[in-house]
């Protein structure tokens, strides 16, 4: 089995931290650089849930898109939940290692493995990454369909294949509109508004779409007349784990390590349950 330092490596070789935004806090949490890992488990969010898993897998690695102390702290007391995050992991010799921002921009990153889950045709970085001479590298992709639909037909087709949760697809515009091409962009995306427009493309998908930017978007139809996309946060960085973890068992073959590779499928999006309008109506 490799050593924690040597699975990290290959890690940080997928993801460098140096390519992470200066706000984030990127890289290894918990851990002894010598410990043995047999096991791996891929998550988005470094949550009891998802930690109380890694316990029951056997797991010596969890690796989560989402940091653990993204603002920093002062205390890791078993009396908040993130410290009985912190107890749990030293407790069962579980290391944290976090990849977010740098996972986001890298090729392929988040928004590539959200591209694969809607059969989508990566083209290019919605917004490139400036050291990257290749032009891979970036925030968000920007797609084509494999035959054009209707706005309608590509929010079923997102429904459908990317993981349940209680938000579904929101979707603003016209939605009988054809779809030929999309940029999409995993996790929270209303600040790429510009480079959306800038792109050209029928559609744009992504999350955490807020009413104000999305009103003023929508508005602004002479200019725009795409439609939006909204899914839930989690639904559009889950599959980068998936993608992540066949890297990570690429590189264990590559090896000769004796690495068992996971995914959690346990679902963390906070919103639980949804219920529709009774009628689209004006309120009462």
């Amino acid at each position: 089995m490799p050593r924690l330092s040597e699975v990290i490596a290959a890690l940080e070789s997928l993801w460098p931290a140096e390519r992470a935004e200066s706000w984030d806090a990127v890289g290894t949490v918990v851990g002894d650089p010598d410990q043995e890992v047999g096991r791996v488990l891929f998550a988005v969010d470094p949550v009891q849930e998802i930690v109380d898993e890694a316990v029951k897998l056997d797991a010596g690695l969890l690796v989560t898109h989402h940091p653990l102390y993204l603002r920093g702290t002062t205390t890791v007391a078993a009396s908040h939940f993130k410290g009985r995050v912190v107890h749990t992991l030293i407790k069962n010799d579980i290391a944290l290692h976090v990849a977010h921002t740098n996972a986001d921009t890298a090729d392929p990153g988040v928004s590539d493995a959200l591209a694969g889950a809607l059969d989508l045709r990566v083209v290019r970085p919605l917004v490139p990454d400036a050291t990257d001479p290749e032009g891979r590298r970036g925030l968000g992709r920007i797609c084509e369909l494999d035959h054009p639909m209707t706005v309608r037909e590509f929010a079923a087709r997102a429904a459908e294949r990317l993981p349940a949760t209680a938000q579904g697809i929101r979707v603003a515009g016209d939605a009988e509109a054809l779809v030929r091409t999309v940029a999409v962009s995993g996790g929270s995306g209303d600040s790429l508004f510009d480079a959306v427009r800038a792109a050209g493309v029928d559609a744009f998908l992504t999350a955490d779409l807020r009413h104000h930017p999305v009103s003023e978007f929508i508005a602004d139809r002479a200019h725009s007349p795409l439609a939006l996309l909204d899914a839930a946060h989690w639904a559009t960085e889950w599959p980068w784990c998936e993608q992540a973890a066949a890297q990570l068992d690429e590189i264990s073959d590559r090896h000769g390590w004796d690495l068992r590779v996971h995914v959690s499928k346990t679902v963390t999006d906070p919103w639980t349950s949804h219920s529709p309008s009774l009628s689209p109506g004006a309120p009462n």
